[in-house]
């Protein structure tokens, strides 16, 4: 679900009427609504305004699921948070659930109009030209692990954290899209975006980091989540750049697949960038091996070479099915953990040979479901859905 990312939908369709606002044309897309570019009649002033349908299909209350993250935001956070998307109302009409919110600049950086042309800034739109300055990631990671801690400290979890949702306002970065915030809570529901839900999948304040670790991963490699832990051709500079090692280290600690070795939350993460030092040692050497291991290969333009000491060349895999809770066979051979539990869906499978091997799906009471031949050394994740039915 992204707050006001651009969208071409909705066009030549008949603005929802809201009180006090002329609705001008959809710019965002969520799972729960849509977003509009507005104008206030009174004061003429742009704003970006959510709108949700009370009128739901299927067995969710989509409006009510938003007015309880908003209920849950307003009760726990003791003040706005100048990295938080700031909403300033909420209300009803007989068909739909309404808040008004600030409007993102403009692509450009240029501040946001009512022209044809305005398109919203999200780090999404930013990333599209490749990785960042340095000194723009160290900036945009601050501002977003603070706008993240602040809901940690209130003990309340994102669970949507991903460059679609950070925004930018008078140039600086805004979390938004509040509809799946919950309390911390070890048991939360399994929902979110798959490509930054961790392996474990327990969309807990671990699961918050390990998204924000994904997003400072994109921001500093230019290179899509799903292609943790490459560095790509970026790779010479995060080893030359002491403000690029310092995000990577970050990066690596907070994407461990053990949900035990990252950060228990962001604040301790946000602290851990301030002060440039390793709070756990052991997990620091963890993850600098990681590193050297993730960038070394890319000097050369190639892919990720995962070389442990006496160990053949390996690769970390991402295994997503639809539903999730699907157990994962490669070459026929069940797939299981240090512990010898079966691995399930969403997850992440370290040290496979980037070579072909035949993955298969099984869930109880499905049709096992076959994903063919897979070559991990073109791709490094794998996804799939069910048909519909038993």
């Amino acid at each position: 679900m992204d707050d006001h990312h651009t969208t071409d939908g909705g066009r030549g369709q008949a603005p929802p009427e809201i009180p006090d606002f002329d609705l001008i044309r959809p710019i965002g897309e969520g799972g729960f609504g849509q977003v509009w570019l507005a104008v206030n009649r009174a004061t003429e002033r742009l704003r970006a305004v959510k709108v949700i349908p009370l009128q739901f299909s299927g067995t969710r209350d989509r409006a009510g699921r938003e007015i309880n993250s908003l209920v849950r935001l307003e009760d726990n956070l003791k003040y706005k948070h100048p990295n938080l998307l700031a909403i300033h109302h909420v209300a009803k009409t007989d068909e739909f659930l309404y808040y008004v919110m600030d409007l993102a600049d403009d692509v450009s950086g240029a501040p946001a109009t009512d022209e044809p042309g305005y398109r919203p800034a999200s780090l999404s739109s930013r990333l599209q030209g490749g990785p960042l300055p340095a000194e723009e990631c160290l900036r945009i990671a601050r501002q977003l692990l603070a706008g993240l801690a602040s809901l940690h400290e209130a003990r309340m979890v994102h669970r949507d954290v991903k460059p679609a949702n950070c925004l930018f306002v008078g140039g600086q970065l805004k979390l938004g899209d509040f509809g799946l915030l919950v309390e911390a809570s070890p048991q939360v529901s399994r929902v979110g975006t798959a490509k930054y839900m961790p392996p474990d999948g327990r969309m807990d304040a671990r699961a918050d980091v390990y998204a924000a670790g994904l997003v400072i991963y994109e921001m500093i490699t230019g290179l899509p989540a799903d292609r943790f832990p490459s560095c790509g051709r970026r790779a010479s500079q995060v080893i030359e750049d002491p403000t690029l090692q310092l995000l990577h280290r970050l990066v690596m600690r907070a994407c461990e697949p053990d949900p035990g070795d990252r950060f228990s939350d962001v604040r301790v993460m946000l602290a851990e960038l301030e002060t440039g030092r390793s709070v756990r040692r052991p997990v620091a050497r963890r993850t600098r091996r990681a590193w050297l291991l993730a960038t070394a290969a890319a000097a050369c333009a190639i892919l990720l070479l995962g070389f442990w000491i006496g160990r053949p060349r390996t690769v970390h895999v991402n295994f997503v099915t639809e539903p999730f809770e699907a157990t994962v066979y490669l070459d026929g051979d069940l797939q299981k953990d240090a512990d010898g539990n079966p691995r399930r869906t969403p997850c992440t499978i370290a040290e496979l040979a980037p070579r072909v091997h035949h993955v298969e799906f099984r869930l109880p009471g499905r049709t096992p479901l076959d994903a063919g031949p897979c070559d991990f050394a073109e791709s490094r994740r794998v996804e799939k859905r069910w048909p519909a039915g038993p």
